[in-house]
């Protein structure tokens, strides 16, 4: 930067905030997918499997710091093939299930293209952390191109984003060096998190078929004729002679 004339100093800005412009498109439109999903899926299902969205950019320091740890070549082509997580996506949901549904959701999308999947639900880390991680790309349309950025989507239950913002926070605080007896405890507690979410999903499904047996059984009704006090059953021949003339 010292040998960087006025000039290119200007133009190596311009650069840079057209590059961050990319990702906080990218983010954008991927918000924007969320909450088209989140609406229909609450209309169809009667159901919002998400409870919060928290978008975030990485700033030029903390990417440049990366790129240092990870020893790349120091351009911003360089930067876009080595560094998937400029930009991030947090979606925290109610219930297990709706982690994995989300997931396919927008791997469907036909114009998202999946790079990585790290399912640490399934297989979480040695600490206890769990989380869905997706590295998507998708395109965005600028001006005068199309930019094909990188992105990282994370999906995980309230309890697993209520642990993982606890172990950030002790981490923080001890400068990494955390003792022994408190990595123990936030294992046990990431356990017992994991075990609540087995539970609640347990309900979640239960309390589902309940209702799924309900909508069966208002159905049925729907084929009874009350007048006062009597209720008629409906003719078979009745109602298949009113279904032909809707028709």
């Amino acid at each position: 930067m010292a040998n960087l004339d006025l000039k290119n100093l200007q133009s190596f800005k311009t650069e840079l905030t057209r590059f961050m412009m990319t990702y906080k498109f990218a983010l954008d439109e991927m918000n924007t997918k969320i909450k088209i999903l989140q609406e229909e899926f609450e209309y169809v299902h009667e159901h919002n499997p998400i409870e919060h969205i928290k978008c975030r950019l990485k700033s030029p320091e903390s990417i440049f710091k990366k790129v240092i740890r990870k020893n790349c070549p120091l351009s911003l082509q360089s930067i876009k093939s080595h560094i998937k997580d400029i930009a991030g996506i947090r979606i925290t949901c109610s219930f297990l299930s709706d982690i994995y549904t989300l997931s396919d959701m927008l791997q469907n999308q036909s114009d998202i293209r999946v790079l990585e999947v790290k399912d640490y639900i399934k297989e979480p880390k040695e600490n206890g952390y769990q989380s869905l991680h997706l590295i998507l790309e998708l395109p965005v349309f600028m001006t005068d191109r199309t930019e094909y950025v990188c992105m990282e989507v994370q999906i995980r239950t309230i309890a697993m984003d209520f642990w993982a913002s606890l172990e950030h926070k002790i981490y923080y605080k001890y400068n990494s060096e955390v003792p022994t007896h408190l990595l123990n405890e936030l294992k046990e507690a990431a356990d017992s998190a994991a075990a609540l979410d087995r539970k609640m999903e347990g309900i979640h499904k239960e309390v589902d078929t309940i209702k799924k047996r309900k909508k069966v059984y208002e159905d049925a009704e729907d084929t009874k004729l009350t007048i006062q006090d009597q209720t008629f059953e409906l003719p078979a021949d009745l109602l298949k002679l009113l279904e032909s003339n809707d028709e």
